[in-house]
């Protein structure tokens, strides 16, 4: 089989393209002595980025010729040294089945495409990469030709000898008749003959990759562009362009109209005007793009001056383009790329997508994700033009994870993740988002969207005891309730990480899908009629394709098929169905006990998976001709083919035919399936020196004349037998096998339709319901199914539930009983229970200023009786009337930072109900400065502060490391009472968290037994030269500390000098004692200390401490003291402002006193506490149990500046001369703020 990884993930799909596209391709290989060329494929035209990462989603399960929805595709095929064809195909998040940590779906309109680059990969392995497995190749008979031989470009191929078989099978060798290539005229008209012709792109042997693209809808041109990557480089180094206006038959070169030296990269084409191409400069050479209008006839350069990585082009305006360049911006073009503009920077890639036709009232509308943070992103909403910040919407509240935005169909899917788990939300008819609802103990790790198609989501969910497997569940129309459909989902991972869910939707057929599920460890395939309400094993054919009796008895045995999607767009991949020919199957498998790698073989039903026969026992690309009137079989191998096998009656006969002279390496085939010309184009190589061949085959011979009613017949769709299906029975249309007539394009394909009495297996067990083995719907252990009934709110009685709910798109029709439909039922008084209060978002915390979302649930009561009352916490209560009244959410606006208590009551005459949550409205934290004392007393209390700013109340915490600590200590307010208890130099480190923000201060206190400490000023000059920034004030008193050693003589290493913040300039200074005094030289020490500050306090009031700040500026240092007035006069006159002066004394005395016993109750004062126990910090609760309670706010404290002039003058109320100076000293450190 091919290497199945990137297509694998659109199993919902039946065609490796788009049909409504041309086809397109890039082909790379590597020239080398080797004969055998391997090829990686890529489509431009439908290569499309879908990635796993939010939501995930896979590609569309639905519409497996819509795969190219959102992206252009752009086919890279590297043709390797090696034997083995390997397939690799680049992948962009938003396309495939991705988890929802990156939200995936696969887009389905062919209006969005997106391309981006190829990736040219070499792989020398002989053998070819399957999910992780190795197959060999089977090959028929080895050519006796030489294969190495070169052919002219233009030689005609006669046509090849017709061989019919019923079938074909390893013994029978791939072999050339005598004569075949003799043969000179055309065979009869009778006959069935293919018409082939040959054109090689001569000059380019040396380019190694190929871009090729059909414009289709019967249009007659096909550009192929050429180019030689250089491996090394990592670039393009040459290009060249091909057209053909004849099918194919021949080709002129383009690079004189392009430019001689310019360089191509890539081509895109206009998905709704297939004349409208563009391609791309190589950004290494220029950066340009080159437009065409006319299917490449003519082209008009534009330079740009950004790296374009993916188009995504408007679904309906073919000149609305929108580009991702290399730096994560997007732009938009209204003129077919002529101009451009910034429509938004730090866009997700792949997460941007245009307007659904139909849903966006604008038309010009796009979705973005934007990144906003690691982890985090933002859904915003704009005009492609006029995506200013005030023009931009933001629909869902809060934040998103990334690679987690989906627009798909009328859904709009995001994810949130928190405490590591997520939540899944989805938008419909673009209305507010609302969380997903999977069964309540689904507790899922990982989620990931296949399908939107008919209204309805289908997701692929890993639940909490799931490792390597998924469940399959499906949505009721809003996606909002989800049910379990099939368990243990086989998946597996890509190249690019991407999910990979083996589920395929079966084309033409309504309700019809395969899937592979694990089974006691064995994968198994199992189909469903009905939507996935049952599943079933297939049953195997009855002999093999020589007739052998195979005896496959279910459920011991069964038919087994690879669900993946081909990585190569130009192959048809594993499994294959068409709309236009419902009920016919064409797949690769196995038959025994579980799906194999090896025994493979090709197996085919024609009436819609109840019968199956196998038509090959090797590996073959098949492809529906002539509007699924006739099959196209080639040989999946590593060696060259020449012949190609044709059936037209539905796989029971083939014909083979010969296509070339010469054995081809077959790199792609390329068609326009709905198209009338009957034009097939094989394009690969003879040899490693050969040119680019491209062989056209026009297969119109095939076909007699066109089809008449006599032409066709019916046939029943059932199910084992049952003729009622989806609810009807119905009878389609095919031509009569072997009629050698082409089928009309609008041919009706169903003859009628009938519906049918509806059955259990026509509903789906409603959420909360589980299907029991007896068929019926009973309720999960975890659903009360007598819950609140909101519809009561509008009237006395609402539809409740029978457990059942109609499967989507089914056309039953009810009898008289109606036992599954919803029953009218009386709304009965009852009290409210279960009364939920949370966010939209989930979220307990919110910024200042921004709007809060509370949503409230209700899951039993009295819906129109139940009166609902919020209570914000700020005091402001609003209440509703009813219940109904609040579905959209209650919007509030918080106006200061706080803890706030929310608490939602329900209220009715037979009871009532509350709920609370406790909200944290925070503003983001700037900066945070902490206060602390330069010199502390071992064994005394030092007050420690930590500033923010802005201000909070009570939202902040607070951690606080001390030297060494291995934990920290943890308080919600600022401040904090400390002991050191060791000497010398202790570090302090505050940390202020704020939500996920998380800032800290640092600073070093001195510890001693004892110190002295003078208070200095400064000239006012200083203050001119004064910044106020804490690098200034530390120079400085280094400055200060030095000019104090050197007068006094004292080692600068017993002083400390610190200057206040703020104006007028002040400063501290600390004398310490000797580090080598011993604790019995403790009195001399401090004796010492005396003298020391004595010598000091001379030479500061003599002027004699000074500095030079610059220049013919000069600072004087003084000592900062006050004196007293004489408390006796001598003259009597003045005896009573002797005693007035008293008085003031014993003021100031009682002052002392008062801050000294309640220094911890003023937060701006340092002082040591001599009581151990009155450091012990008080705990205040964050939430006030009075709403009338007064807060004190963080803002009302004084400032930084304040702080200081208040310390200082403390200071100097306290300092009554020098000698009185050294007691207060003693007694009550100083503790400086730096």
């Amino acid at each position: 089989m091919a290497l199945w990884t990137f297509w694998s993930v659109f199993l919902l799909s039946c065609v490796p393209f788009r049909p409504k596209f041309g086809a397109q391709a890039e082909i790379t290989f590597p020239r080398s002595v080797k004969r055998f060329y391997p090829l990686d494929v890529a489509q431009l035209e439908a290569r499309f980025a879908k990635k796993p990462t939010g939501i995930k989603v896979a590609p569309n399960a639905d519409k497996s010729d819509e795969v190219l929805n959102r992206f252009e595709t752009e086919a890279s095929a590297t043709l390797k040294p090696s034997s083995a064809l390997q397939v690799k195909t680049k992948t962009v998040s938003g396309k495939q089945a991705n988890c929802f940590s990156d939200l995936k779906i696969p887009k389905k309109k062919y209006g969005n495409l997106t391309a981006e680059r190829p990736e040219a990969i070499l792989k020398p392995e002989r053998t070819v990469s399957v999910r992780g497995r190795k197959v060999k190749r089977s090959v028929g008979a080895a050519y006796n030709e030489n294969v190495d031989r070169s052919l002219s470009g233009d030689a005609q191929s006669p046509e090849g000898s017709v061989e019919s078989v019923q079938g074909a099978s390893k013994s029978r060798t791939e072999y050339r008749r005598p004569g075949d290539e003799a043969r000179g005229s055309s065979p009869r008209q009778s006959e069935p003959h293919l018409d082939p012709s040959t054109f090689a792109l001569s000059g380019d042997s040396a380019h190694n990759q190929a871009m090729v693209h059909w414009s289709g809808h019967n249009s007659s041109v096909i550009l192929i562009l050429t180019k030689l990557y250089d491996f090394n480089l990592g670039a393009v180094t040459e290009s060249s362009l091909w057209r053909s206006t004849d099918y194919g038959s021949t080709y002129t070169k383009l690079n004189d109209k392009v430019g001689s030296r310019t360089v191509l990269s890539y081509l895109y084409v206009c998905p709704t005007n297939k004349q409208k191409i563009m391609m791309l400069s190589d950004p290494e050479v220029e950066s340009a793009v080159l437009i065409s209008s006319d299917e490449g006839a003519s082209f008009e350069k534009y330079p740009i001056n950004f790296n374009i990585l993916s188009l995504l082009f408007h679904p309906a305006q073919e000149n609305w383009i929108l580009a991702y360049s290399h730096d994560n911006k997007l732009y938009s073009s209204i003129d077919f790329g002529r101009k451009w503009q910034l429509v938004h920077d730090n866009v997700m890639p792949g997460r941007f997508y245009w307007a659904v036709m139909g849903l966006d009232r604008e038309s010009d509308v796009v979705h973005i994700e934007t990144r906003i943070a690691k982890g985090r992103a933002q859904y915003v909403k704009c005009r492609a033009q006029r995506c200013t910040e005030g023009n931009r919407q933001y629909l869902f509240p809060g934040h998103v994870d990334t690679n987690s935005l989906v627009v798909q169909d009328e859904y709009v899917f995001t994810q949130v993740t928190k405490s590591g788990r997520a939540s899944y939300f989805v938008s419909y008819m673009r209305e507010p988002f609302k969380q997903m609802q999977l069964p309540k103990y689904c507790l899922p790790k990982d989620m990931h969207i296949i399908s939107t198609d008919e209204k309805q989501v289908f997701a692929a969910v890993q639940e909490w005891n799931q490792n390597n497997t998924y469940s399959l569940y499906i949505s009721d129309s809003p996606g909002v309730y989800f049910i379990l459909s099939l368990e243990n989902l086989r998946t597996s991972r890509g190249p690019a990480g991407n999910l990979l869910v083996d589920f395929y939707k079966v084309e033409g057929i309504n309700g019809m899908y395969f899937a592979n599920k694990l089974v006691d460890n064995h994968i198994k395939t199992f189909i469903t009629y009905n939507k996935g309400q049952t599943w079933a094993l297939l049953p195997a054919p009855a002999a093999d394709v020589a007739g052998n009796n195979l005896h496959c008895i279910l459920p011991f045995c069964s038919l087994h098929l690879h669900l993946e999607m081909s990585e190569n767009p130009y192959t048809s991949g594993p499994i294959t169905s068409k709309k236009s020919v419902p009920g016919i199957i064409v797949a690769t498998g196995n038959i025994g006990t579980e799906l194999s790698s090896s025994n493979l073989g090709m197996f085919m039903t024609s009436d819609a998976g109840n019968s199956w026969r196998q038509i090959f026992d090797e590996e073959y690309n098949i492809w529906f001709l002539d509007n699924g009137g006739a099959l196209l079989a080639v040989l999946h191998a590593t060696t060259p083919i020449r012949h190609l096998w044709i059936s037209l009656d539905e796989g029971k006969k083939w014909d083979r035919h010969s296509f070339s002279l010469a054995p081809l390496y077959v790199d792609g085939v390329l068609m326009e399936p709905e198209s009338d010309n009957h034009i097939i184009t094989f394009f690969g190589h003879f040899s490693h020196r050969s040119e680019w061949q491209l062989i056209k085959i026009d297969y119109k011979g095939l076909f007699s004349r066109r089809c008449m009613d006599g032409d066709y017949q019916t046939w029943y769709l059932h199910n084992k037998g049952a003729l009622c299906v989806m609810g009807e029975k119905q009878i389609y249309m095919k031509r009569r096998p072997g009629n050698r007539c082409m089928l009309a394009q609008d041919y009706s394909r169903i003859y009628s339709s009938e519906p049918c009495l509806c059955t259990a297996y026509d509903f789906e067990c409603d959420y909360g319901w589980e299907r029991q083995a007896d068929g019926k719907c009973s309720p999960a252990f975890w659903f009360n199914p007598n819950g609140a009934a909101k519809s009561c709110s509008s009237s006395q009685s609402f539809l409740n539930s029978t457990g059942y709910r109609k499967v989507l798109s089914n056309n039953c029709k009810e009898g008289g009983k109606n036992l599954f439909s919803p029953k009218r039922v009386a709304c009965r008084p009852r009290p409210p229970r279960g009364l939920r209060l949370s966010t939209s978002t989930g979220e307990l915390s919110a910024t200042v200023g921004s709007n809060v979302t509370f949503m409230i649930y209700l899951d039993d009561g009295d819906s129109p009786s139940t009166s609902i009352q919020l209570d914000f916490g700020d005091g402001i209560k609003i209440t509703y009337s009813n219940l109904s009244r609040t579905d959209d959410g209650i919007k509030h606006i918080y106006r200061m930072t706080g803890i706030y208590r929310v608490t939602a009551s329900a209220e009715n005459s037979h009871g009532s109900d509350s709920s609370t949550l406790f909200l944290h409205i925070t503003s983001p934290v700037e900066r945070v400065y902490l206060s602390v004392p330069i010199v502390a007393i071992r064994g005394k209390a030092a007050n420690l502060t930590a500033v923010v700013w802005p201000s909070h109340t009570r939202t902040l915490t607070f951690f606080w490391w001390f030297d060494n600590s291995s934990e920290p200590i943890i308080t919600l307010e600022g401040s904090i009472s400390h002991m050191f208890h060791r000497e010398g130099k202790n570090k302090v480190t505050v940390q202020v968290a704020c939500g996920s923000t998380v800032m800290q201060d640092s600073k070093v206190i001195t510890v001693k037994e004892f110190f002295r400490s003078l208070l200095l000023s400064f000239s006012p000059a200083l203050d001119e030269h004064n910044p106020d920034i804490p690098e200034w004030r530390e120079d400085i008193g280094r400055v200060v500390r030095t000019a104090l050693s050197q007068v006094s003589g004292a080692p600068e290493d017993q002083l400390l000098v610190s200057l206040y913040p703020g104006l007028p300039t002040t400063a501290e200074l600390f004398i310490l004692p000797d580090e080598q005094t011993s604790n019995e030289h403790t009195k001399r020490s401090e004796e010492a200390l005396d003298t020391i500050s004595d010598i000091f306090v001379t030479a500061l009031n003599q002027g004699l401490i000074q500095f030079e700040l610059k220049a013919n500026v000069r600072i004087i240092v003084y000592m900062t003291q006050q004196t007293l007035a004489p408390l006796v006069d001598a003259n009597s006159i003045h005896s009573g402002s002797a005693m007035l002066m008293l008085l003031s004394v014993v003021i100031v005395g009682l002052a002392a006193f008062f801050i000294y016993k309640f220094k911890r109750k003023i937060p701006w004062i340092h002082v040591e506490t001599e009581d151990p126990h009155e450091k012990d910090p008080e705990v205040i609760s964050t939430v006030g149990q009075n709403d009338g309670m007064s807060k004190v706010k963080l803002s009302e404290f004084p400032s930084q500046k304040e702080l200081m002039e208040k310390e200082l003058e403390g200071r100097s109320r306290g300092g009554f001369g020098r000698n009185m100076d050294r007691i207060v000293t003693r007694e009550f450190p100083n503790c400086t703020n730096v």
